[in-house]
């Protein structure tokens, strides 16, 4: 993946891992042929992959590419690579076994920086030096160059091994190397200190041409065959940590003992945890559902594990063991949904077609009293989470969505009122349609008045996934969609997804602003509602021409025994192209996840931009990457190990999303409408300003 110069990350990452440069290869500057090759005339190589997101998902542009470490020798991550010395490999992915081949043709000359690196005090010309590496295209041409250029060095899918703990230092892997005579040195280790390119590395004599040093031979060997096979590196935190082979305990032991230490967000109030009492409180129940041989009690410790976290990054997924606790738990449903307002009524908002509630009389609009002798708020105070939450509006509205679930063949007792003003008549309804209702149980219902029912649950989904997550929406969609309203002047943006392809977002966003733009938009309306993250993009960069700072991202070291900023910075940079329009307004809600709300972020810096929505972004940030376990009985469980923080120390976005300014009720009218009606405020208030 290509080290974007916009933040990429959680929930990612790679955006601090990888730099990418691309050019096709000029068949006027070939190599010398393999019979009289003078050095390395070509690179074949593979690699494998066991984190899949990146290659499979985010980029269909796939390539290899001999990418220049000046940007490493410098210690320099904010160095651009330029566009002359960039050569392209071909690539061959095989997605289904998550690997790749590739081949790379090297020129006579390349055209990279030269680097002076005998450590002597004479100053000399130096050699060109490069690593390999995974190099797809995001955008633009096949060049990493403007919108798309490529910082640092590369980390990632690389023929270097590198220390991510310790600011991507070199450890390792193989350089492509071409001096322009014989008189130039090189190291031929990395000295004293362990690192590569300082004042105490011993020096060698390289030939004249290309050469390909191997980093992990005492002394660095020179390969000087014509063809050089190189494999390209997936970094160990990066990969997924497979413990499946493991017993149930020493599974656990061994993903205690990377999380205790890594964990995002040690020693961040409210969200450190005692490791030891939770030790105490989940090893034994992991111990014993082994000797017992008893998968389900071993999935349950686990999930106990994982609720522990007020994290909303924290998952865990367990295949048929979980399938049955959601079978336990949450399929049966009584055939309604509810949403609490900002008065704290609970109002129903879904009612299925002959589901138990329906046959009991409960209308959509109904107000929920009580359940099973409780008062409604605090049976909703005692419902359990389904998934670990970051933030107290997040947990309230899961457990709002829970209330009405349970095992199938549960029963729960509820006191109601219909809202008299939706009462069916005799005229609306029909003659026999009344009369049956009154036969079968619907009069009950149709005083307006306080009544009790019991329901008994059954398998259902509908009421679920009414609300859930904001309830459900379509994902056969492209990742960003756009509409011009004609009639009103303003131009419509859905972001739908920022987990997809990341350079056919970027296309459609640009051709969305271009053409509103040309139509002459009064306004534009960016709506961030329903997306569940992937990688931000930066797109704020096409509103404004000044950097947009955002949070730094930092990692565990095990080697300073804190955690430690990996790279600069994060910004958003200004594109090239740049677009302009008199009233912006970006829509937000809680169901915008961790990449989302970094790019819900950039835009809400935009100056003029006017944020709105009836509940902040999710308030779930961090980074995942290093944090995906395999363990037995084919459970998965995802824990964050980097986090965002600003200059001050505190946490960016994490627990606090991004906040609208112009806040929207969340009442009886809103949710129950059958129009948007946050959009609808957003026209009306563009066009309030027009």
């Amino acid at each position: 993946m290509k080290k974007h110069y916009r933040m990429l990350a959680a929930l990612v990452i790679l955006s601090s891992l990888l730099l990418s440069s691309f050019s096709f290869y000029n068949p006027a500057v070939m190599s010398p042929t393999a019979d009289d090759p003078d050095g390395p005339v070509q690179i074949t190589g593979e690699f494998e992959y066991t984190n899949d997101f990146v290659v499979e998902t985010y980029y269909v542009e796939h390539a290899v590419a001999l990418l220049d470490m000046t940007g490493f020798i410098k210690r320099d991550k904010e160095w651009e690579l330029p566009v002359d010395g960039q050569v392209l490999g071909y690539m061959d992915l095989d997605a289904d076994n998550n690997r790749a081949t590739f081949s790379i043709s090297l020129p006579i000359q390349p055209l990279g920086e030269f680097n002076d690196v005998d450590q002597d005090a004479q100053a000399e010309k130096g050699v060109q030096i490069f690593t390999v590496g995974y190099s797809p295209n995001l955008t633009g041409d096949v060049f990493s160059d403007g919108d798309d250029r490529s910082l640092g060095w590369p980390s990632y899918l690389a023929s270097v091994k590198t220390d991510t703990e310790n600011q991507d230092e070199v450890t390792g892997g193989k350089l492509v190397i071409w001096a322009a005579d014989g008189q130039q040195d090189f190291p031929s280790g990395f000295g004293d200190d362990g690192l590569l390119f300082t004042a105490d590395d011993p020096q060698m004599a390289v030939p004249a041409g290309y050469s390909v040093i191997d980093l992990d031979q005492s002394p660095f060997a020179i390969m000087r065959d014509s063809v050089v096979n190189i494999t390209l590196y997936e970094p160990k935190d990066i990969a997924v940590k497979d413990f499946s082979a493991q017993t149930y305990s020493q599974a656990f032991d061994s993903l205690f003992n990377i999380i205790s230490n890594e964990y995002a967000f040690n020693g961040v109030e409210g969200k450190q945890l005692d490791w030891d009492t939770l030790y105490a409180q989940i090893a034994p129940r992991v111990a014993e559902a082994e000797n017992n041989q008893d998968a389900y009690a071993y999935f349950l410790a686990l999930r106990d594990f994982a609720m522990s976290f007020h994290d909303g990054h924290v998952g865990l997924s367990g295949g048929d063991l979980e399938g049955a606790y959601n079978q336990y738990t949450v399929l049966g449903g009584y055939g309604f949904a509810v949403r609490e307002l900002d008065d704290g009524t609970v109002v129903v908002v879904y009612v299925s077609a002959d589901g138990p509630a329906e046959q009991a009389g409960m209308q959509v609009g109904a107000e929920i009293l009580k359940i099973n002798g409780q008062d409604v708020q605090t049976a909703i105070d005692e419902v359990p989470l389904f998934s670990p939450q970051s933030t107290d509006f997040g947990k309230r509205y899961e457990q709002t969505v829970f209330l009405t679930r349970g095992g199938i063949g549960d029963t729960m007792s509820v006191e109601f009122m219909n809202d008299a003003s939706t009462q069916s008549t005799s005229a609306e309804g029909g003659f026999f349609k009344n009369l049956l209702s009154s036969i079968f149980g619907g009069s009950k219902a149709a005083s307006g008045k306080a009544q009790t029912v019991e329901l008994t649950s059954i398998y259902e989904l509908d009421s679920l996934f009414a609300v859930y997550q904001g309830g459900e929406t379509d994902s056969y969609v492209l990742p960003i969609e756009y509409r011009f309203y004609s009639n009103t002047g303003i131009g419509y943006i859905k972001i739908n997804s920022n987990y997809d392809d990341l350079g056919l977002a970027i296309r459609v966003f640009d051709r969305a602003l271009k053409s509103f733009s040309e139509a002459g938009a009064t306004g534009i309306v960016i709506d961030m509602r329903h997306n569940y993250g992937g990688s931000p993009l930066g797109l704020a960069g096409f509103l404004d021409d000044q950097d947009i700072l955002l949070g730094q991202l930092e990692y565990y070291s095990d080697k300073t025994g804190k955690f430690e900023p990996d790279g600069p910075r994060d910004k958003v940079y200004p594109n090239e192209e740049q677009y302009r329009f008199e009233n912006m307004v970006l829509l937000v809600d809680q169901f915008c996840y961790s990449a989302c709300e970094i790019e819900a972020y950039g835009f809400s810096q935009v100056p003029g931009m006017v944020v709105m929505g009836q509940f902040p972004t999710a308030g779930v940030e961090a980074e995942t990457a290093r944090g995906d376990f395999l363990l037995p009985e084919g459970v998965e469980i995802t824990l964050p190990t980097g986090r965002f923080t600003l200059p001050d120390g505190s946490i960016f976005l994490e627990g606090q999303g991004v906040q609208p300014t112009v806040k929207l009720p969340v009442d009886r009218a809103s949710v129950l409408s059958d129009q948007d009606v946050v959009l609808q405020s957003a026209f009306d208030y563009i066009l309030s300003q027009s």
